[in-house]
C-alpha cells in the first residue's frame, strides 16, 4: 500500500523503539545501571505507565534525579515542540510503576506547576545532565517536571 506509513513502518520510530528496548533491557540486566552506551553510568529509571488510549502498559527508560527521596522525571522530548506519549500517559492514569536501581514500586506522578519548584527542580535536573537545558532553548513549550512519589500497594489505586 503507497502513502501514509504507520509508526510501525518508520525506520526512525523503529531505531527509536529499539534503542529504548535494549536500554531497557541493560537496566534490568544491571541493577538498574547501564552497561554501556551513552547511558552508561547515568541515572536511569524504567517508568512503566499505562497507555491513556489503549489502557496496555507502556515502558520508558527516564534519565532522573531525585529529591527527598522521589524520583524526577522531565519530559523533555528532546525539545520537540510536543510532550512524549509517556507524559500523556501519567497525566491520564497518574499511578505508575518504577524500576530504579535494582527495585520495583508503584508510584503516583505529580505534574509540578509552583514556578518556584519547578525552577528548582528543572535546574537541579539540568545541573546533572546539562543536555536538558539545550531541550529548553529548541521548544516554545513549557517542559513538564514530574515528581514521581512512592504510594503502598494499598494506597496505589
Amino acid at each position: 500500500m503507497e502513502g501514509r506509513r504507520s509508526g510501525y513502518d518508520n525506520p526512525v520510530t523503529n531505531s527509536y523503539r529499539d534503542f529504548n528496548s535494549n536500554l531497557i533491557q541493560d537496566l534490568r540486566a544491571n541493577q538498574g545501571r547501564a552497561s554501556s552506551g551513552p547511558f552508561k553510568g547515568a541515572d536511569v529509571l524504567i517508568l512503566t505507565t499505562t497507555g491513556a488510549k489503549t489502557g496496555k502498559p507502556r515502558e520508558n527508560p527516564l534519565a532522573f534525579s531525585s529529591e527527598n527521596g522521589d524520583y524526577v522525571v522531565v519530559a523533555s522530548k528532546g525539545g520537540a515542540p510536543t510532550n512524549p506519549a509517556w507524559y500523556h500517559n501519567l497525566v491520564a492514569n497518574p499511578v505508575v510503576t518504577v524500576e530504579a536501581l535494582g527495585e520495583t514500586f508503584k508510584a503516583r506522578a505529580r505534574v509540578i506547576d509552583g514556578k518556584q519548584d519547578y525552577e528548582r527542580l528543572y535546574r537541579e535536573h539540568a545541573r546533572k545532565m546539562p543536555g536538558f537545558n539545550e531541550y529548553r532553548q529548541r521548544t516554545s513549550r513549557r517542559i513538564p517536571v514530574i515528581v514521581l512519589e512512592r504510594v503502598d500497594s494499598e494506597h496505589a489505586a
